[in-house]
């Protein structure tokens, strides 16, 4: 059987009956037609607006003020210490695949990222995605030199 626009019909029991509401006690939706007694919700162009909360400044404009909402599109590193980079040779490069190849970083998914935690006493060329204020300072005043990667 081909497809045409004269032969489609909606699966069974995909359209229902719309509900004959206000017709008596017997249909099930007599008299207040299930909108309950009184109030702004039981009124003729009874909707509000999405959202609307009666006047109180809704969620969706709170929501912006408040401090701890999750960035929503955050950047993952991979992160290592200036601490665990004293184990390294002096004057050698520091890369992700370097830090892999010794051990320092296990799990390499995401782009590297140099925290200044500890203190360093080698000199060393660390290539990393991004520094951290205190990472860099320690890595310089060491005599070593950082390169931001792409």
């Amino acid at each position: 059987m081909t497809l045409r626009l004269d032969s489609l019909k909606a699966n069974e029991g995909a359209r229902r009956r719309k509900l004959r509401k206000g017709r008596g006690i017997a249909a099930g939706q007599g008299a207040s037609c299930g909108f309950g007694m009184r109030g702004q919700k039981s009124r003729s162009g009874r909707p509000t607006r999405p959202g609307f909360e009666g006047g109180q400044m809704p969620l969706y404009r709170r929501v912006p003020k408040l401090k701890h909402f999750p960035l929503v599109n955050p950047k993952a590193y991979t992160v290592i210490n200036v601490s665990a980079l004293n184990e390294l040779q002096a004057e050698t490069i520091v890369n992700l695949d370097s830090l892999v190849k010794e051990g320092l970083v296990t799990s390499p998914k995401n782009p590297l990222k140099v925290l200044g935690n500890g203190s360093l006493k080698t000199k060393l060329i660390v290539q990393a995605a991004a520094f951290t204020s205190s990472a860099r300072s320690k890595i310089e005043a060491a005599g070593g030199t950082c390169e931001i990667l792409d």
